[in-house]
């Protein structure tokens, strides 16, 4: 199922608390895919957001599996709509239990004064095709058949780097109608943690909390355009990691930043 049919269904549903199921195809293990499933939960909240207000913030927490082809629920809260900044929660609740929750934040744009151009900058050539990890049954997350990764660095799993870096492209393998914020949110969790790299054998990971800062360029995303994804690691260390990563559309133009904790059971 593309992308844009799973959000569509949120998009069409009368319901202040969509019910959905996502099919086994976007799976990451016995879970969905962590990105779709804050894309979800984003899409969801978006619906009670007055369309002025742009995201610029959302921090999810996998609280536990959110298994595919299971019906779940999205509860939605708008903790409060001032004039400037809306606030919202959403949860992913599937049998009973809370998977997923997010909390997001909106702003209108302002006049301000004060400007300060990003400085953060990279190197990396527009790639011409996808290089990353084939489809390997019982290997490869099934949800990679939905994204094209094109690696300039690091990335591979279970390689037994000495780095922790990562660097590269990402697009979706069948463009959506158009790139929207959830587009992007599934698009950039799409990469393995930052340290699966320095492993030599296969180890359970887990992102445990993941905070999205976004950006808003004014120029047009076209729905086939490459992002670039440089991510580092800040700390390791007692089963979890901390890292950062910087996403610029193909102009160059920074237009989020990624912060997640992992934790690693090797």
């Amino acid at each position: 199922m593309h992308i844009d049919e799973l959000l569509q269904q949120i998009h069409c549903s009368q319901n202040s608390s969509p019910t959905l199921s996502v099919p086994k195809d976007w799976a990451q293990g016995r879970t969905v895919f962590g990105g779709l499933s804050a894309a979800l939960l984003y899409a969801a909240i978006r619906e009670q957001v007055p369309a002025d207000r742009a995201l610029r913030s959302l921090t999810t927490n996998f609280v536990g599996p959110l298994l595919p082809d299971t019906d779940f629920r999205i509860d939605i809260t708008v903790l409060r709509s001032g004039k400037n900044v809306t606030q919202v929660t959403a949860s992913a609740v599937q049998e009973d239990q809370v998977a997923v929750f997010s909390q997001a934040c909106f702003g209108i744009e302002r006049q301000s004064k004060i400007k300060v151009a990003s400085q953060s900058q990279h190197q990396m050539p527009l790639p011409t095709k996808a290089k990353f990890i084939p489809q390997i049954p019982k290997v490869t997350p099934k949800f990679l058949k939905h994204i094209d990764l094109s690696v300039v660095e690091g990335g591979l799993p279970f390689t037994g780097k000495t780095n922790a870096k990562v660097q590269g492209w990402m697009r979706f393998t069948q463009p959506p109608t158009q790139i929207t914020d959830a587009h992007l949110i599934a698009l950039i969790d799409a990469w393995p943690p930052t340290i699966l790299q320095m492993l030599r054998w296969p180890a359970p990971a887990s992102t445990m909390s993941w905070n999205l800062e976004f950006i808003h360029p004014h120029q047009p995303v076209a729905a086939d355009d490459w992002f670039a994804y440089q991510a580092d690691t800040r700390q390791a260390a007692d089963g979890y990691c901390h890292s950062e990563a910087n996403i610029w559309d193909k102009q160059g133009e920074l237009i989020a930043i990624s912060r997640q904790i992992i934790a690693v059971f090797d």
